[in-house]
């Protein structure tokens, strides 16, 4: 955070100062709500969650070099703190001062922001790298894309930050307009509207209305970069102020070609940029062909280097500079077709989160890597999508029959319909199975097993699957250990 002090967190916030709090107790570090994580200056948020009260850890946060509380009961003496009604709403007001403060003072502070139904993390993440080649750079390792994630993001602001790299999600309507109330973009990337959280939206129209709400929040001074090759994302570019720049592979004001995939699934793409392409702050973006080699698994992921160059550039980034930038980069944010090796097997952990576009997806790049290897598909349900729910899991496993996956295994009752799907598409003899749960599903994996199989994880985070690389690879590594010992046994 910009330093600022008790007193003014309370006039911002129309809290009261409580606990023996001065007013001026200065908050020099970050906003936190994880106690754990606190150090010497920050403010601590005391969040009431359904399993744990920060209030109860007002004590350890203090003994940690927390400068002030932000809580909503009061805290006891000895607790500096700024006693508000709702602590969420108050970071939102503190995120937004905040902000505003820091354009003020740095005029050359550019917020780059992100949405779109698949690949926005992954965005982000090389967004971050490559503005991070140029300058301070506050970009969230995870999907800190909600009410509190957001302020939360923002609150790392320091004085030094040139950009703000932020990721924004939406559960329903007006969502991302409250987070562009906080955190007005210069940028916007709307990467593509798909059938992720169908149920909280009713139709995929919905949905884009939704996304839509990040380009209107930009002024005439920004910049709207839209995917066109997605059509609902392309007509964005008639609701918003902000003068439009295209990105696609085969369309677009700003190209990958040459799109290539090696043995081991890894992309390769060259991004080529027009000339004419103008900055916000007026300055010419050099044009050009530059070769971005990432080590990141699929076809898909072309899209999101392009993406987010494209982004980075017209925020200020040398292309050059920042195509090498990304060079043998991995996403910061794990379990997103993350590549982890053990025994002679290959996991792609792509657990983190799923819909029915990532989930077909990640099923290409698995067949990808398969040639002359087995392929085994774990895939749990999808969640969020309402009425469409069964046809949608129905679907990905008739893909997978399709793509001639070798196994299918079905983890959960809410993921029923893929097991359906694939047994009606032709899958025979075993091919596709359902299991009851992550455990089974691991029990399984650890019988079948073998040397040069490749094994996909996937599913929406709540419904588990998040939980099987760690015990999976551990257990791999394991065997191998045991298969070495006795081979070094046999021959003594």
């Amino acid at each position: 955070m910009l330093t600022t002090t008790a007193h003014d967190i309370a006039r911002l916030t129309g809290g009261t100062l409580v606990g023996g709090a001065t007013g001026d107790e200065r908050v020099t570090g970050e906003a936190r709500i994880d106690s754990r994580t606190v150090n010497e200056g920050d403010l601590f948020a005391a969040f009431v969650g359904e399993n744990v009260d920060g209030h109860d850890f007002l004590h350890a946060v203090m003994e940690a070099g927390a400068a002030l509380a932000l809580v909503s009961r009061e805290p006891g003496a000895g607790i500096p703190a700024v006693l508000v009604e709702d602590v969420q709403e108050a970071l939102s007001v503190l995120a937004r001062d905040q902000l505003e403060r820091a354009r003020r003072e740095n005029p050359a502070l550019r917020v780059v922001a992100v949405t779109g139904s698949a690949g926005k993390t992954g965005t982000k993440d090389l967004l971050g790298v490559a503005l991070g080649a140029v300058g301070p750079t506050i970009a969230p390792v995870g999907s800190f894309n909600n009410e509190l994630g957001l302020p939360l993001t923002v609150l790392r602001l320091d004085e030094h930050t040139r950009f703000l790299v932020l990721e924004m999600g939406a559960r329903g309507p007006g969502h991302i307009t409250h987070l562009t109330s906080i955190a007005r973009p210069d940028i916007a990337l709307v990467l593509n509207v798909g059938s992720a959280h169908l149920g909280e939206f009713g139709s995929v129209d919905g949905i884009a209305r939704a996304k839509t709400e990040l380009v209107q929040a930009l002024g005439p001074d920004g910049r709207a970069v839209l995917n066109a090759e997605d059509p609902r994302v392309a007509a964005m570019a008639e609701l918003t102020e902000a003068p439009v720049v295209t990105w696609g592979l085969d369309h677009g004001d700003v190209r990958g070609t040459d799109l290539q995939l090696d043995e081991d699934a890894r992309v390769s793409v060259t991004l080529s940029i027009p000339e004419g392409l103008v900055r916000p702050d007026g300055s010419p973006v050099p044009a050009g062909s530059f070769e971005v080699r990432p080590d990141l698994l699929g076809e898909h992921q072309a899209a999101n280097v392009v993406a987010a160059l494209t982004g980075a550039v017209l925020a200020g980034a040398d292309p050059a500079q920042a195509a090498a930038s990304l060079k043998g980069v991995r996403l910061a944010s794990g379990q997103r077709m993350e590549a982890l090796r053990a025994g002679g097997v290959l996991v792609i952990d792509d657990a983190y989160n799923a819909n029915p576009d990532s989930m077909r997806l990640a099923l290409k790049t698995l067949a990808h890597l398969g040639r002359g290897h087995r392929t085994i598909a774990v895939l749990g349900e999808m969640l969020e999508l309402g009425d469409e729910s069964v046809r949608l899991h129905d679907e990905i496993g008739r893909l997978a029959v399709r793509l001639n996956i070798g196994q299918l295994i079905v983890v959960g009752r809410g993921a029923a319909p893929i097991h359906q799907g694939a047994s009606l598409e032709g899958s025979f003899g075993g091919e596709s199975m359902q299991v009851a749960d992550v455990e089974e599903a691991l029990a399984v994996l650890e019988r079948i097993l073998a040397p040069g199989d490749v094994v996909l994880l996937k599913s929406s985070r709540d419904a588990g699957l998040r939980r099987l690389a760690r015990p999976l690879v551990a257990h791999l590594g394991r065997s191998a250990d045991r298969a070495r010992n006795q081979d070094g046994g046999d021959h003594a």
